[in-house]
Order: C-alpha cells, then sequence, then structure tokens
C-alpha cells in the first residue's frame, strides 16, 4: 500500500509547484507590458516617476514599478457647451466653442495639472470672456477669425507648461438674445429692399441711358444718310445739266428752236393738283416774238428777195 505522508508529500509538491508556476506567471505579466501605438504610459517605481513607456514592448520591475492610466497622444477635438458672454454694449449672446488640441508631453500633463481636460475648458471659457468683452454684438459677429486667433495664441501660451498644444479654437456658434435676433432680422430685411430698389433704379437709369444713345445714333445716321443722299442727288442732277448743256451747245441750236423748246416746257408749269395759280413769265412774249419772226422770215424771204424795188 501507498504511504500516507508519502502521498501527502506529492500532493505537497505539486501544489507548490502549481504555486512557484502562477507566481512565475505573475512576474512575467506585471514584469511585460505591452503599449498601443499613439498612447504613452508613466511608470512610478516606489511612487516617484520613472520614465515614460513608448508605444510597443516594454520591461518593467513586478510589485515595485506602476504604470498610470495610458494618456491618448492623439489630437483631441472638445465640444464645450454654450457659455454666456455679455459683449461691449451690454449685450448676453451665447457661444458654443470647439478647441482643437493635444498632449505632447505625457509626464507634464501628468503631474503639472491634475486634470487638463477641465483646465483646458475654463481656460477657454475666461479667454472667449475677455475677448468679446472687448467687442460689440456686430464686430463679434463679424470678427470670428480674430477671435479664434486671439483664443488659440492665450491657450496655447497657458497650456504649453501641461504639455498640452492648442491647435485651434472654433466658435462654433453666436446666438444673441432672440429680441435681437428679431431686430436685425428686420434691419437686413430692410437693407435688402433698399438695395434691390438701388439697383432696380439703376437698371431703370442705365436703360433710359442706352435708350437715349440709340435715338441720337441713329438720328445721326439718318441725318448723315440724308445728307449724303442730298450731295449725291445734287451732283448727279449737276452732271445732268452738265451734260445737257455741252450737248446742247455741241449742237450750236438757233433761237427759234429755243423758243420753241421755251414755249413747250411752260405747259409743265401747270402740272400738279396744287398748282391753283402760275406766273406767265416776261420771257413768254420775246420768245413769241422770236417765232412769229421766224415764220414771217421763212414765208416771205424769198418773196422779198424777188421783188423789184419801187420806184420813186
Amino acid at each position: 500500500m501507498l504511504d500516507p505522508g508519502a502521498f501527502i508529500g506529492q500532493i505537497f509538491v505539486v501544489i507548490l509547484l502549481a504555486i512557484v508556476v502562477i507566481f512565475v506567471l505573475v512576474i512575467l505579466f506585471r514584469a511585460i507590458r505591452i503599449i498601443p501605438q499613439a498612447n504613452a504610459g508613466i511608470v512610478e517605481r516606489l511612487g516617484k516617476y520613472h520614465k515614460t513607456l513608448t508605444p510597443g514592448l516594454n520591461i518593467l520591475v513586478p510589485f515595485i514599478d506602476r504604470v498610470r492610466p495610458l494618456i491618448d497622444m492623439r489630437e483631441q477635438v472638445v465640444s464645450f457647451p454654450p457659455q454666456p458672454v455679455i459683449t461691449e454694449d451690454n449685450l448676453v449672446v451665447s457661444i458654443d466653442t470647439v478647441v482643437f488640441f493635444q498632449v505632447t508631453d505625457a509626464r507634464a500633463a501628468t503631474y503639472e495639472i491634475a486634470n487638463y481636460l477641465g483646465a483646458v475648458e475654463q481656460l477657454t471659457t475666461t479667454t472667449l470672456r475677455n475677448v468679446v468683452g472687448g467687442l460689440n454684438l456686430e464686430e463679434a459677429l463679424t470678427s470670428r477669425d480674430n477671435i479664434n486667433g486671439q483664443l488659440r495664441v492665450v491657450l496655447d501660451e497657458s497650456t504649453g507648461k501641461w504639455g498640452i498644444r492648442v491647435g485651434r479654437v472654433e466658435l462654433k456658434a453666436i446666438d444673441p438674445p432672440l429680441s435681437i435676433q428679431d431686430s436685425m432680422e428686420k434691419q437686413m430685411r430692410a437693407e435688402r429692399d433698399r438695395r434691390a430698389q438701388i439697383l432696380t433704379a439703376e437698371g431703370t437709369k442705365q436703360a433710359a441711358i442706352l435708350q437715349a444713345e440709340g435715338s441720337r445714333q441713329a438720328s445721326i445716321l439718318e441725318a448723315e444718310g440724308y445728307a449724303q443722299a442730298a450731295v449725291l442727288r445734287a451732283k448727279g442732277d449737276g452732271e445732268a445739266i452738265a451734260t445737257v448743256f455741252g450737248a446742247i451747245h455741241a449742237g450750236n441750236p438757233s433761237a427759234d428752236l429755243l423758243a420753241y423748246q421755251y414755249l413747250q416746257t411752260l405747259p409743265k408749269l401747270a402740272e400738279g393738283d396744287s398748282n391753283k395759280m402760275w406766273i406767265i413769265p416776261s420771257e413768254l412774249t420775246e420768245a413769241l416774238k422770236g417765232i412769229s419772226a421766224g415764220f414771217l422770215g421763212g414765208a416771205n424771204g424769198p418773196a422779198r428777195k424777188n421783188a423789184s424795188p419801187t420806184t420813186k
């Protein structure tokens, strides 16, 4: 039979080995620490800062080193609740802010400030009230970039010793009181109506100017056309008269032919429905004398030549 003492001794040895194995596993588990990427761990040895763990595999001294909660080293975005701010013209506006910041020194963020997130929020609120307090409502609504720049500079200078870098501060919303919003809406509506009336008047003015300019140009062109037509007509008449005059001189007409042609032209003076009366030129009698002399000369010329002179 198995000796009870030996059996108890074997059980004791097995339990001891199990305890040793568990102790070794615990030692290994506490000695090896894996830090994820974009995180940092603060190691305290016997309650004092020892080192900062970087991402990857790190070896610690079990039961002596203690790792504080990991710190996120990525850029963080925090939206703070609306804060009431009094402007220079004593109006209360509600402003929402968004802060972009990043922890650059895990040791300073752990030991230089108890709660860096709460500190950033309170610092943002006080700085915002100081900056907006020196502006009136209109300047606060139209100077967001200026306010953002001032907030970022002040926050970055103040949080530098905490191991925090403020990248950007944005004003998400600026809400004035409801009564002011109603007044601003009425003012903007009146301004839009005024601009619409000005644009309409400017359009009417420009249309009238263009129409007058077009009429002037049309009148000038029409007058120039009439002038050119009159010049061309006068030139044509002059050339026709010169041609007729040259033809007449070239034909060497007699006085009888001219008088006869003059008599043929007289009836044209009475043409037209508007001619109620017409005046006979004084040259008519001279023309008649010339014609009669021509006819008489033609009929009696030979007789006079053949007649014998009378005796005294």
